[in-house]
């Protein structure tokens, strides 16, 4: 796991998360809101985590899907998880 948190880095993210939204990475800013600035619907958010907990191989919780609004948090949150 440790080669796995290494490997997490944010503008690989920024472009994975982009992506899987269907937005230009430029507009996935470190703190551009999710919901409020990418128009992300409940339907989007759901994909994104499901995409990221297979391509991560990490499972999370719905309290920690819910602090997701940004992709500085997707990070953080990654970073957290991979680095146990």
């Amino acid at each position: 796991m440790a080669d796995t948190a290494a490997a997490l880095d944010l503008e690989e993210l920024r472009a994975f998360v982009a992506d899987v939204l269907d937005v230009e990475e430029e507009d996935v800013t470190d703190d551009a809101d999710f919901v409020k600035e990418l128009g992300v619907d409940s339907l989007m958010a759901l994909e994104v985590m499901v995409v990221l907990e297979k391509k991560y191989s990490v499972k999370l919780r719905e309290q920690e899907m819910k602090e997701i609004t940004c992709l500085r948090n997707v990070h953080d949150l990654l970073a957290s998880k991979l680095g146990k």
